[in-house]
């Protein structure tokens, strides 16, 4: 297809020269949730060398509001959003490489898919759903001096900076400064044009980025409420914390310790915990299913997962051991489901 990427040539800041980067580049998204599957779709259309995706959640009839990728035969399939959006892109553009992950971005995995280069990463993308995995997002983004950029929305307001490691403030620093950490979509919902406005500006400084269009790269830290009528930008320049743990003159980059990571979190806007084991378990599903089935439980199994009813709550079991326990916010009560039907 020579002329799939003509209109985007034209665009002078691109051109030829940009959009032969933009194919040679890798692109790191972690979540493939709302603003995971627009974003995506974007770089794969944009014509990405590389676009490698974790996600460790499955498609939900909630979902399909604002999540762009999915459809309602994934919902009834339950499957993981990773895969239903490899599923998608591929069909969308088959010239890029595309690899995703069903998976938690935990600092282990992200060391093995950046560390040392191990996959030449240019830039990450933030679509996460919680502030755990943005801060160690955060630290291996200064650690290995790749670009990230930020991004969250809530109800009609939404948020995006990005973050080049010896340049701009990073994530911690911005925490002492820019009233982000309750941002969540619990109490507010969450509208479509919201998500697609965080994700125009995140694709928009992505591409800048791939193009090496540095001085084109907003300094700023944008947010706007599109209910409201408001946007604004805020220098942050001076927010840059020469003490900072994770880009400051002496970093110990402390969100990459395997001992501060919570091993288990309940989900943004849902009655739901996910339990994480210390280590990978390597469950044999199939097997698992037959147990839970003989023992008298209600179970649904795909390849990729399983789901059991218990008492009032159900919980998704993955073949890395993770689990996704609905109906509750105790966590102590989803340890205890998780212990007595996983051992």
């Amino acid at each position: 297809m020579s002329e799939r990427y003509s209109r985007q040539v034209l665009f002078a800041p691109i051109g030829s020269d940009g959009q032969s980067k933009i194919g040679k580049k890798h692109v790191l998204i972690i979540g493939a949730g709302a603003l995971g599957s627009g974003s995506a779709e974007m770089m794969t259309r944009a014509g990405v060398g590389r676009l490698t995706i974790i996600d460790r959640d499955y498609v939900e009839a909630s979902n399909l509001q604002r999540q762009q990728l999915y459809t309602e035969d994934d919902v009834l399939e339950k499957l993981p959003k990773a895969a239903a959006a490899e599923k998608r892109l591929r069909a969308i553009n088959s010239e890029v490489d595309i690899r995703a992950l069903v998976a938690d971005a935990t600092p282990e995995l992200l060391e093995e898919l950046v560390g040392a280069g191990a996959g030449n990463i240019d830039l990450i993308l933030d679509a996460t759903d919680n502030f755990e995995t943005r801060m160690m997002l955060n630290d291996i983004s200064q650690k290995y001096k790749i670009p990230w950029i930020y991004g969250a929305c809530v109800g009609s307001f939404g948020m995006s900076f990005t973050i080049i490691p010896g340049v701009t403030p990073c994530l911690n620093c911005l925490l002492k400064t820019v009233p982000i950490q309750g941002m969540t979509c619990d109490t507010g919902g969450i509208i479509a044009p919201a998500v697609g406005m965080v994700i125009a500006h995140q694709a928009a400084e992505a591409m800048k980025i791939l193009v090496e269009d540095w001085e084109a790269v907003r300094p700023g830290f944008v947010s706007f409420d599109l209910w409201r009528n408001q946007y604004s930008t805020m220098k942050m320049s001076k927010a840059k914390d020469p003490g900072c743990l994770s880009c400051g003159s002496g970093p110990t980059y402390p969100y990459l310790d395997v001992e501060n990571m919570t091993k288990s979190t309940v989900l943004c806007g849902r009655d739901t915990v996910q339990i994480r084991p210390p280590k990978q378990e390597g469950l044999n599903l199939s097997v698992l299913a037959e147990s839970l089935v003989s023992l008298g439980y209600e179970v649904k199994a795909n390849p990729y997962l399983l789901s059991v009813e218990y008492e009032g709550t159900r919980m998704v079991i993955f073949a890395d051991g993770r689990a996704l326990i609905h109906g509750t916010k105790d966590l102590n009560q989803a340890k205890s489901i998780y212990q007595r039907l996983l051992g």
